[in-house]
């Protein structure tokens, strides 16, 4: 009986694992050609006004070494997609956050990223 317990217990640890892995990236951001561009301060070359702030979120497995510019570029992307879901035409002041947590045994990653949407007077 213990023995079975043990091989049920070693199973359930596998399964999670796989679940996080597979789950991981599952993120996807309709990206759109489009999209308001993402600009500098230096950029700014016309009067503008605050449409609003957009914030997205992602929640990926693994570790902090494991992020890639791909990660990033999503960031990016889902900021843009926001902001055009509103109309602005542009996004400015963007940040990116990564909190590092542990899910299970699992180290896990929150991104997310803030910006600014504007539009152009």
């Amino acid at each position: 009986m213990n023995a079975t317990k043990q091989l049920l217990k070693n199973h359930l640890a596998l399964l999670l694992l796989l679940s996080a892995v597979l789950c991981g990236g599952c993120t996807h951001v309709a990206y759109r050609r489009d999209a308001p561009p993402i600009l500098t301060q230096e950029e700014l070359l016309r009067p503008y006004q605050k449409v609003g702030t957009i914030e997205v979120h992602r929640v990926r497995y693994g570790a902090r070494e494991d992020l890639t510019p791909a990660d990033y570029n999503w960031a990016n992307d889902a900021l843009r997609a926001e902001a055009a879901k509103i109309g602005a035409d542009a996004v400015i002041l963007p940040e990116v956050k990564v909190e590092m947590d542990t899910f299970i045994f699992f180290p896990k990653s929150e991104m997310t990223a803030r910006g600014t949407a504007i539009k152009f007077h």
